[in-house]
């Protein structure tokens, strides 16, 4: 049986000592977070994730949701008790604003819920973690009366929201899409068509669900450029906020998936429901961009969620499982067999899953403090910074956190040996759960395009300069007894430089230079990222020995993890950058009919 115990002292670590975010005290929002209130929901969130959720996890996994001849869904067993539980901690108000309801607490300890929750039941922690995205979308695109409609019963989750973008026929091309919505002079639109692969779509969670679709108007381009976003609730809200009528919106069926088996995925038939405009007519792409923007980060934590709980369970039964004896001779000679644990190749696994996801905490809760600096920092040059850097780095913790994500859950089921097949030690699941990371809310290829064919170029080449000051900065501060890690960071971000330098030289001339490069490309930006945040965290915990005190054992793990980390992944940057440089001939070389094997 799994088991899972939420990271809090790592948490608190790149929290309170590699971000010191009691340091912005005097921005909005973050007054309140003290480090004493900081370690208390730290605290408190893993508690109730790893004792409230994580027991539903194997539940959800094998029950899955129900959908009933009416259209209706029921959740696993033990959903909604804990989904109550969840709405009365006041969880899901955590990072929102005051001005609708929330704490208002900055938005790193928001994305620490959503770690903890998706490590604990991911198929859960998709419910709230989706109807942040379409409150973001109505924050920065909705009207005031839309935002006093749905949003404070959203934030509590009262009600839930969804993000209705696929149809059968296209998922990243959204140009391609069918739904209509026409104008009913009220000010309302019918909305009619058929999405898919809608997480959370129906469920039993909440009195009503919140659903922004994508649609286009009468004349609307057949492009991207005609597309609009809809606010279309399952069940009409009255002028008083009191719910009135049952909207033409219904459940066609619940797709069979790989995994994430708690969660509703839908599809969803819109019968002429009324919709509401958000934001300006055919202007609906920017807004679909907050809400994709604010899901990939969250699918980005995912990755990591998957990882980390494998990673627990891996070295629990790593330190119990007894195999062969050590190659230096025998480590418990009173003992038939030595734990594996001893065993070079499974520390490899072992070394390889804690310098990800303690790399990757620290990158994606970096990245959250940028969402919060975008708009509460004290200067426009900041705010700039903010933005540019958390644009670029979308891509990198969604694309590179869900890739190295997924193959850290396989490697910890390989700990498992033929244990780690067998459903219940639960690895399997893991493993399945983890998959669906690399694909939806764009694909890792669309992520690799996005951060190379977009937001490399993006302000003549500004976000990523300015992402390589801050490294070279990092590497540059790294002396004494850090310095080797100074020089093996200068060394992966030299790589980068030149993997961006190659594009510039190839790219305009060949464009599937681009393109054959830019997932490699991702990848060697995951590694200099997290090769970043191994230097600071490195550079805090060789000031704290030096201090002296508690903790000893927990930073010297840091700074032999730092050094392992670019012992074992920064070498695979090189490697990287001179597949980039192979260019696109070969890979595009072949016939299509060339594919083909059979005669």
């Amino acid at each position: 049986m799994p088991t899972y115990t939420a990271p809090t002292r790592d948490t608190k670590f790149v929290v309170n000592e590699v971000l010191d975010l009691a340091s912005y005290g005097n921005l909005p929002g973050f007054e309140s977070a003290t480090t004493d209130i900081v370690d208390a929901v730290i605290d408190e969130c893993g508690k109730f994730c790893a004792e409230v959720l994580q027991p539903l996890n194997q539940v959800g996994d094998s029950e899955g949701c129900t959908r009933h001849p009416d259209g209706s869904v029921t959740t696993p067993t033990g959903f909604k008790a804990a989904f109550d539980q969840y709405v009365e901690a006041g969880w899901s108000t955590l990072s929102s604003p005051a001005a609708y309801g929330g704490q208002d607490m900055p938005h790193v300890l928001g994305f620490v819920l959503e770690e903890f929750a998706s490590t604990a039941n991911h198929s859960f922690g998709m419910y709230p973690g989706l109807t942040n995205g379409a409150v973001s979308a109505l924050l920065a695109f909705g009207s005031d009366e839309l935002k006093q409609r749905y949003l404070p019963n959203m934030i509590a989750n009262k009600w839930l929201g969804t993000m209705n973008l696929t149809e059968p026929q296209c998922g990243t091309d959204l140009g391609l899409i069918r739904t209509k919505a026409e104008p009913q002079g009220d000010g309302s639109y019918a909305i009619t068509g058929t999405k898919i692969f809608i997480s959370a779509g129906e469920h039993d969670l909440t009195e009503n669900i919140i659903h922004l679709v994508l649609a286009k108007t009468p004349g609307a381009p057949d492009s991207s450029k005609g597309i609009s976003l809809f606010v279309v609730p399952k069940v009409l809200v009255n002028d008083d906020g009191t719910l009135g009528d049952r909207n033409a919106v219904q459940c066609g069926s619940l797709e069979h998936k790989m995994g994430i088996h708690g969660n509703s995925t839908c599809v969803m038939n819109y019968d002429g429901a009324k919709g509401w405009l958000v934001g300006e007519e055919m202007k609906g792409l920017a807004a679909m961009f907050v809400m994709m923007n604010a899901a990939r980060l969250g699918v980005g934590i995912q990755g990591l969620a998957q990882a980390e709980v494998a990673y627990q369970n891996a070295v629990a039964y790593a330190r119990d499982r007894r195999q062969g004896r050590a190659l230096t001779g025998p480590a418990e000679p009173e003992q038939k067999a030595d734990s594996i644990i001893v065993h070079p190749d499974v520390r490899r696994m072992l070394m390889d899953a804690k310098a990800f996801t303690e790399g990757m905490r620290a990158l994606y809760l970096y990245a959250a403090l940028q969402v919060d600096l975008t708009h509460k920092a004290q200067t426009e040059e900041e705010r700039t910074l903010a933005d540019d850097l958390l644009g670029l780095l979308t891509p990198v913790i969604k694309g590179y956190g869900t890739d190295k994500g997924f193959d850290t859950a396989v490697q910890m089921q390989q700990v498992f040996g033929g244990h780690g097949y067998i459903a219940e030690w639960g690895m399997e699941q893991f493993v399945r759960d983890a998959r669906i990371a690399q694909i939806y809310e764009g694909t890792n290829g669309i992520q690799a395009m996005d951060l190379c064919g977009r937001k490399l170029a993006s302000k003549g080449g500004a976000a990523i300069q300015a992402f390589f000051k801050l490294v070279d900065d990092e590497a540059a501060a790294a002396e004494g007894d850090l310095k080797p890690l100074g020089e093996a960071l200068a060394k992966v971000v030299g790589e980068q430089k030149a993997a961006t330098m190659w594009f510039m030289q190839n790219a305009m001339a060949n464009p599937n230079n681009l393109g054959a490069g830019a997932h490699h490309y991702m990848t060697i930006m995951g590694i200099v990222s997290l090769g970043w945040m191994w230097v600071r965290m490195a550079r805090v915990a060789a000031a704290r020995l030096e201090q002296g005190g508690d903790d000893k054992a927990f930073y010297e793990a840091k700074l032999t993890t730092a050094g392992y980390f670019f012992e074992r992944f920064g070498p695979d940057a090189g490697a990287l950058r001179r597949k980039i440089e192979a260019g696109s001939e070969a890979m595009m070389a072949l016939d299509e009919d060339m594919f083909l094997t059979a005669a």
